[in-house]
């Protein structure tokens, strides 16, 4: 199956690169390229990506702004960031906004395919910059509400399903892996966003790296 990709940042020639080297890779087709984000929902009704690669940087809507407004009208469409940035806000508020990977630019080339093909499966993808960004903020940030939480023991299957949904997994791909329904699997995220004081996937995913249970 191709995936169909919709290119999204203000540098034109960036843009003609990307193309160039996706247009070489079996199974992505380029469709589209925008250079303002305030374009994506409309471009995405009428281009049908699979997945859409967006810039935070850009003028009018920036990509965290375009991303909400993306998923908000299309949540089936996967959302990778390639952003020159590689700060803990950035990489944060773009995987709180709904984006499913992020890249920084200077990884750009394997690491994007890689963000690509992981995205259009569902699976979050982090490159190991902005993994070393998530983690080494963890460690700066110190004893607070998150550390004291993690003293309270999360259960053998607590642990499969935080595994899991910081890979990327959804609710029900989990259920099917672990054997055990849908609304189960919701029941043990409650638990454990309660146990660890957590209110997102994101924040979900940077513990479940910082305690070893994923490499990502």
């Amino acid at each position: 199956m191709t995936i169909r990709v919709l290119l999204v940042d203000d540098h034109t020639m960036l843009r003609q690169a990307l193309r160039i080297m996706l247009d070489k890779e079996p199974g992505i087709e380029v469709v589209g390229e925008l250079g303002d984000g305030a374009l994506v929902t409309r471009a995405v009704g009428e281009l049908k990506p699979d997945v859409v690669v967006m810039d935070i940087s850009m003028p009018t809507v920036n990509g965290i702004e375009a991303t909400r407004a993306l998923l908000d009208q299309h949540p089936e469409v996967r959302v990778v960031v390639l952003s020159a940035y590689n700060y803990k806000q950035f990489v944060m508020e773009m995987m709180d906004a709904g984006a499913t990977a992020y890249v920084v630019k200077s990884a750009a080339g394997e690491q994007l395919v890689n963000a690509i093909n992981s995205a259009a499966q569902g699976k979050t993808f982090l490159c190991p910059e902005a993994t070393a960004t998530l983690v080494a903020a963890s460690r700066r940030g110190g004893p607070g509400a998150a550390d004291g939480a993690e003293q309270k023991r999360l259960g053998r299957r607590e642990k499969e399903v935080l595994r899991l949904l910081a890979e990327g997994h959804s609710s029900p791909q989990i259920a099917k892996e672990l054997h055990i329904a849908a609304s189960t699997v919701d029941v043990h995220r409650r638990n454990i966003m309660d146990k660890l004081q957590l209110h997102s996937v994101a924040e979900l995913t940077k513990y479940a790296i910082r305690v070893g249970l994923t490499r990502m």
